[in-house]
């Protein structure tokens, strides 16, 4: 890693208030008071930049330490480093890292600059076969503070927020675009999909690893994934290692339809989230390839591509699923191909999900469950179809009944609800699957259309067109009762809302906002008002601790998510194996509060009954506030407040909250306890408001689908 010295990086006003730890009016008084504040180095005069060293040193002649997380340290850290031979080498890193015990990377952490850069060498040469495309490159001393970053982050937040941090960098100076995770539940929901229990798994365009690692929390013991992009299989291959240290991982860098690494593997399941609209996939040059056994895939359809390279390398029987977006089943220049794909029995099911279910967040993407045809198996004579987008099962609120909301709109705001889509499209997949000829379906959720109705001259595979029209099946005194249930539900929901919103628990502050002192979450743990308790990183739950299957331990827990806080049910998350006996467990009097910024419902909340003795899950932080220093609602209340959250957030895509950046103002507790009650006010108008709102979609779907479906009559008819 040896370079030239690099000039110092630049940094905005937003990062210097997340380096200090304060919001980012505060570094605004900063420049306009103090003169000796650094000056700008770059930017504009709207968005000025600032040597960061300068910046450093001026907080330290102030007494502020950095009140940055180890993740952010080591990304600040990468900023000043030169690393020419980009991070594959600090990838071995943190793959060696990763099975050294917090000891031990603390004392790595402590040794001198040269025997520092000499450790971290012989660590990352003790890996250096694992990452595919990685060039060693040797430590120095120049090194010194991002491998000593690196060994803090990996010992205090685990293996995978180091290799995130290295993935976000490399992209960034790669200039790679397209590059997007698969959210950990959609991931899990496409390997279930996958029957029995595959023991060797491809993905093609393995991304950042997330479907494969789905696969092996499933028994998965042989990994394979390719990857265009360099950054994203070294990602990859390490992180599924990390992961998944009981597996064979092999991850190579090439295009998977133009240099098919595994021309000769055949898997027992497909898993892939393939790129999207790519009219240079190899059309041309690979016109007479072998793997379109169902039609050569037109220009414009690269997906179908996907699919048949999904195909070609399944064990006859064996399942692939695929994220694919939702034009794939439409287009009329594929209509030849899926036509063989349907004719051919390859196609087994398209389930259509919500609008915002993976990137882009604002198209419903589609999952393509297919099958190898075995030779002498069985005839397949219907395709499933479920639509999801149009049936999104939420709750009604906190302690409310459960409510079916089938209206795409609802899915436009609110965080799709992964338990209930996961349960309705199992449920559905393992009914068909068990008895195909039988199978009835779910009027407007679930419809097996025939071979032969699917073969018109579109070939059109929407989900919605097909399972709309099974709706004509729905008895109307059925309809109806539903619908008059749901209008007297909606009706004392109102109610509820009316007397609440009619309550009144504030008053005007007078001339001017008053202002406070505040102090860090992370300053109040250390004073002991608060604890702030954390999932164990992958680091230390890969390091042997099996989870417990019983008497209430982690695998026989629910899992309180982030999508539970903004929609304000119980916990509904599964724990997948993802925790041990170290994990922390939810009491009656936390304080919830999402790891992810966002506006689609609240950040906090304070725990009760129906959350204790749940785990939260890996996008929540738990507060544990000392009920004689700290008011639980009180702390809830401004712990989630959207300036507070905007100001201890980082990223770009994806704001991640920093739990310790948190502030929380300095008040008395009898005070803190006014606050609180105010702040429990607002909670309960906020869930009267969502049950309302949830209960108005389900009505008004009720009664216009009986209305276009004939089983319901306007009045007087």
């Amino acid at each position: 890693m040896s370079q030239p010295p690099a000039p110092s990086a630049q940094v905005t006003a937003a990062e210097i208030s997340r380096i200090a730890g304060v919001t980012r009016a505060t570094v605004s008084n900063w420049r306009r008071r103090h003169e000796d504040f650094p000056e700008p180095s770059g930017g504009t005069e709207s968005s000025p930049l600032y040597d960061l060293e300068s910046v450093r040193a001026w907080l330290a002649s102030r007494g502020h330490t950095s009140a940055a997380t180890p993740s952010e340290e080591l990304r600040t850290t990468l900023r000043l480093h030169a690393h020419g031979g980009g991070t594959s080498d600090l990838l071995l890193l943190v793959l060696a890292a990763a099975d050294r015990s917090p000891e031990e990377l603390t004392a790595a952490t402590q040794l001198p600059d040269a025997d520092l850069a000499a450790r971290a060498q012989r660590d990352a040469t003790s890996t250096a076969d694992a990452v595919p495309a990685a060039e060693t490159v040797r430590f120095e001393t120049g090194d010194a503070a991002v491998l000593r970053a690196l060994y803090a982050c990996v010992r205090d937040e685990g293996g995978q927020a180091a290799l995130g941090v290295l993935a976000e960098r490399e992209l960034e100076d790669s200039a790679a675009s397209g590059a997007y995770q698969t959210p950990a539940p959609l991931a899990d929901l496409l390997a279930r999909l996958i029957p029995g229990s595959p023991a060797r798994v491809l993905d093609p365009a393995c991304g950042s690893g997330n479907l494969l690692a789905a696969a092996a929390r499933r028994g998965a013991r042989e990994l394979y994934g390719q990857d265009t992009l360099p950054v994203q299989a070294r990602r990859s291959a390490v992180s599924l290692m990390l992961t998944a240290p009981e597996a064979t991982v092999t991850v190579h860098a090439a295009d998977s339809l133009r240099a098919d690494a595994f021309s000769g593997l055949i898997a027992d399941a497909v898993l892939c989230n393939p790129p999207f609209g790519v009219r240079d996939w190899g059309h041309d040059e690979l016109a007479y390839d072998p793997r379109w056994a169902y039609g050569v895939p037109p220009r414009a359809e690269s997906e179908l591509a996907w699919v048949q390279h999904a195909l070609a390398h399944l064990t006859p029987g064996g399942y692939a699923a695929l994220l694919l977006p939702p034009a794939a089943a439409g287009r009329a220049s594929g209509r030849r191909v899926r036509a063989e794909l349907v004719r051919g029995g390859a196609l087994r099911a398209v389930i259509a999900l919500p609008v915002g279910a993976a990137v882009p967040l604002h198209v419903g993407l589609q999952i393509w469950v297919l099958q190898r045809p075995e030779s002498g198996g069985p005839e397949r004579k219907s395709v499933l179809f479920m639509d999801m987008a149009a049936d999104a099962v939420t709750a009604a609120g906190r302690g409310g009944t459960a409510v079916t909301a089938r209206t795409r709109g609802a899915s436009r705001t609110a965080s799709p609800d992964w338990e209930g889509i996961t349960a309705r499209a199992l449920g559905a997949w393992r009914a068909f699957t068990g008895s195909p000829d039988a199978y009835e379906g779910e009027p407007g959720v679930a419809h097996a259309a025939g071979v032969v109705d699917l073969l018109d001259d579109v070939v059109d595979l929407t989900p919605a067109r097909l399972v709309r029209a099974s709706r004509a099946d729905v008895d109307p005194a059925e309809l109806s009762g539903e619908a008059e249930a749901a209008r007297r539900n909606l009706a004392d929901a109102a109610k509820s809302l009316a007397r609440t919103a009619g309550q009144e628990g504030w008053s005007a502050a007078g001339s001017s906002a008053r202002e406070w002192q505040t102090a860090t979450a992370s300053d109040l743990s250390r004073g002991g008002a608060l604890t702030l308790l954390r999932t164990p990183p992958d680091s230390v739950r890969g390091r042997g601790q099996a989870a417990s299957d019983g008497d209430g331990r982690p695998e026989t827990r629910a899992v309180l998510t982030g999508s539970d806080i903004a929609t304000g049910s119980g916990p509904t998350g599964q724990p997948m194996g993802l925790y041990d006996d170290t994990a922390p467990v939810i009491t009656v009097g936390d304080v919830l509060v999402r790891a992810v910024a966002s506006t689609d419902g609240p950040m906090a909340r304070v725990a009760g009954e129906e959350d204790a003795g749940a785990l939260p899950g890996p996008q929540v932080h738990l507060f544990r506030p000392d009920p004689a220093r700290l008011d639980a609602w009180f702390l809830a209340g401004f712990l989630g407040a959207e300036e507070n959250v905007a100001g201890a957030s980082t990223g770009s895509t994806v704001l991640t909250v920093s739990p310790g950046r948190l502030r929380v103002p300095l008040l008395p507790l009898e005070e803190q306890r006014r606050y609180g009650e105010a702040f429990r006010h607002v909670h309960a108008l906020r869930a009267e408001a969502q049950r309302a709102t949830r209960l108005a979609e389900e009505t008004a779907r009720l009664l216009s689908g009986g209305l276009t479906g004939g089983q319901l009559l306007p009045c007087g008819t």
